[in-house]
């Protein structure tokens, strides 16, 4: 039993007492402790220093006047070694003054006696929810920090490897990051490494797909607006770039966003200071943008679809991400890691993936990059039967994968013509993409015209 007790206290709340009266201190302490708190006491400041720098409570109740050490100097002396420290003032000379000098030295609350025990036990429990959500909200900060460290991308490709030592040279410099390449090659992820190994990792990192926005809504979201702007401007909004203020604005598919709106934007680029709808006066603001695109910036700037000022202003540092089919010898470390993210989800223990398995995953093409393989990996954890992913356990589409080489050895000993060859590959391609013609002429690496004139040369039944 004594052992259980020793237990229980240890989990429950420490208070620390602090008052010259010891019958108060009596009172605080029987109180508290029938609460199921784990409660200490002491008459005078100085002992309330010495104890809570051998062994910090989770909140401290002090009387305001005391002999020595005033109960004002004990909240700035506590607060001077424990910036976190939760501290609530309990006294009978209660003023308006008294009350603001003791929350601007740091205190949680303000109690003026004679008290309610309930007014005393709301404010612990508002104390002891605050630093609750305050730890968690620090785990969860170490967590993403930690999952966006650059040690722990998953990669040893020179490609890759590349990518990481300029994100490690770049990462704190205020200048403007493009990162381009394929759907699903990482974009994000990437935009997320800059920012959390980065001096700016303290301060928000703020997301924002401009294609999922609509036009109308995309202006507001981004340079916020005030009440009456709009007919449905209600109250005040902030924008993006506010809120993203001292920290990152991503902005990923930048290449969506209209003319009239790229104008703007670059208008807040180049004077950091932006201007809510409505408004009449700008606001400066600290941002640093990265932003991103699976789409051809140069190109679009030469149709005419994209500002040339507006691209220099976001290409200072470029980074491109490979497809998937481009760094191979990084598949059985993507493997091996996804396996270890999703094996959670089922009873049953995955281990790893066979030889069999992996060369079909290494053997695919891989529209859809790195996401459409954690996707593929984890169907195959949950779907399987064995403890290593097996061939079986794959989509049909990575059977054939598999055998690419023999494909093209009888290829050679049927001797097909070049003709024939292109037929066969175009109809394995709209197979794969599952008729999607833009993402097929992707990947046969031509414009759509030209997929749709040479479906039409060999007929849909033929293909």
């Amino acid at each position: 039993m004594e052992a259980k007790a020793r237990e229980t206290a240890a989990l429950s709340p420490r208070i620390l007492v602090v008052d010259d009266d010891r019958e108060m201190c009596r009172l605080l302490s029987d109180l508290l402790t029938e609460e199921g708190y784990d409660v200490e006491t002491v008459q005078d400041g100085a002992t309330a220093m010495e104890r809570y720098k051998q062994d910090p409570f989770d909140v401290v109740m002090t009387d305001l006047m005391m002999p020595g050490m005033k109960g004002n100097e004990l909240v700035q002396r506590i607060k001077g070694i424990d910036a976190d420290a939760l501290i609530l003032v309990v006294t009978a000379f209660g003023s308006i003054e008294s009350a603001v000098e003791t929350m601007q030295h740091g205190a949680f609350a303000y109690v003026t006696k004679p008290f309610r025990i309930e007014e005393i036990l709301l404010n612990i429990d508002r104390a002891l929810e605050q630093e609750g959500l305050k730890k968690e909200l620090k785990r969860l900060r170490r967590e993403v920090e930690g999952h966006y460290r650059l040690k722990n991308v998953v990669g040893k490709s020179e490609k890759m490897q590349r990518i990481c030592e300029t994100v490690a040279q770049v990462c704190d410099m205020t200048a403007n990051v493009l990162i381009t390449g394929e759907s699903g090659t990482g974009k994000e992820v990437f935009a997320r490494a800059l920012h959390y190994n980065s001096i700016r990792s303290r301060k928000p990192f703020i997301p924002l797909n401009c294609a999922a926005v609509p036009e109308t809504l995309l202006e507001s979201e981004l340079f916020g607006y005030l009440r009456g702007a709009f007919t449905d401007a209600k109250r005040d909004r902030r924008g993006l770039f506010r809120e993203a203020h001292g920290g990152t604005l991503f902005l990923d598919e930048i290449s969506e966003v209209a003319l009239n709106l790229q104008a703007k934007l670059l208008r807040v680029i180049e004077d950091k200071e932006v201007r809510p709808l409505g408004g009449n006066r700008g606001e400066k603001v600290d941002v640093r943008i990265v932003a991103a695109t699976n789409q051809n910036l140069e190109e679009q700037v030469s149709l005419g679809k994209f500002r040339q000022d507006l691209f220099y202003r976001l290409n200072v540092i470029r980074l491109h991400l490979p497809p998937l089919r481009e760094r191979r010898e990084d598949m059985p470390l993507l493997v091996d890691h996804f396996i270890r993210k999703h094996t959670d989800k089922t009873p049953r223990k995955v281990t790893g993936i066979t030889e069999g398995a992996l060369a079909s995953l290494t053997n695919y093409y891989w529209p859809g990059n790195v996401r459409e393989l954690e996707f593929t990996v984890e169907r195959a954890v949950l779907l399987g039967k064995g403890e290593k992913i097996d061939i079986a356990d794959l989509p049909p589409e990575f059977l054939a994968s598999n055998h690419r080489e023999v494909s093209i050895e009888e290829a050679l000993a049927s001797r097909y013509t070049l003709r024939e060859l292109e037929r066969e590959y175009i109809k394995r391609v709209m197979q794969l993409t599952k008729g999607n013609k833009t993402e097929a002429a992707g990947i046969l690496g031509v414009d759509r015209t030209t997929l749709y004139r040479k479906l039409e040369d060999e007929g849909k039944e033929s293909l």
